[in-house]
């Protein structure tokens, strides 16, 4: 499947900060993901991974000093528009319209394009990436298994065809058999061009998914590196790998 048709390009955070009340769950955390490249955010439940995808995303409010993507500022941009600016998001928990079927699923993730022969080809490649979909294309999405739904979330942000995708926990509640074939698409999205950005618990699919590691804790960057120098860091390998 080839997701990107226009030259890639950088997001760059600086300067994130997220409050809940009186409580700060992401503080000064920056980050960068290069085009077509693939960077992992990993922590223990609470670490405020999911904070910074959901603020960087604008699905939450939040403080910035920066957040760009290109040239483009996007730190104004709300979330439905930041599909338009080229960024695709998979939401932890997949959110499928469980009273839909699978194939008005996927079309909802098209809503910024205009429908035509380019369209439906993106739709012609999600069903190849994920045959599963195509033979369950009819079937309402509520009737799919965790994995299945997992594709089909998946699927849904491919269709506005994206050059970055922001990717929630895509491993959550799923069988280690299932989360192999989730990896195997996410390296061959990233081997196609496609940026990801991916907020994971689980470190060991986020090091085989991604060049870049951040380790987050209580809100804050305690940790940066390649994922290989991550994967063999003692202090990694016992809080993540419990090795």
């Amino acid at each position: 499947m080839t997701v990107t048709t226009t030259k890639g390009q950088d997001l760059t955070v600086e300067g994130l900060t997220v409050h809940y009340g009186g409580v700060c769950a992401v503080r000064n955390l920056s980050l960068a993901v290069p085009a077509g490249d693939a960077v992992g955010v990993i922590g223990a439940n609470g670490a405020g991974k999911t904070s910074t995808l959901k603020a960087v995303m604008g699905l939450i409010p939040r403080t910035v000093g920066s957040l760009r993507f290109g040239s483009t500022d996007l730190s104004r941009v709300n979330a439905r528009q930041m599909v338009r600016h080229g960024i695709g998001y998979v939401p932890e928990g997949r959110h499928v319209f469980a009273g839909l079927p699978v194939e008005k699923n996927l079309l909802l993730g098209a809503y910024a394009r205009k429908w035509n022969a380019d369209t439906r080809a993106t739709l012609a490649e999600v069903y190849e990436l994920f045959p599963v979909l195509g033979e369950m294309s009819g079937r309402l999405a509520g009737a799919l298994s965790g994995g299945q739904q997992q594709m089909l979330a998946i699927g849904r942000a491919l269709m506005s065809r994206p050059r970055l995708l922001l990717l929630d926990e895509p491993s959550m509640g799923l069988s280690p058999k299932l989360v192999e074939d989730i990896l195997a698409v996410l390296q061959r999205l990233r081997a196609e061009g496609l940026s990801l950005l991916l907020v994971e618990q689980n470190a060991k699919l986020t090091f085989e998914a991604t060049s870049r590691c951040l380790v987050v804790e209580n809100g804050e960057v305690a940790m940066t590196g390649t994922s290989e120098q991550l994967r063999h860091d003692p202090q990694v390998r016992r809080i993540y790998l419990g090795l």
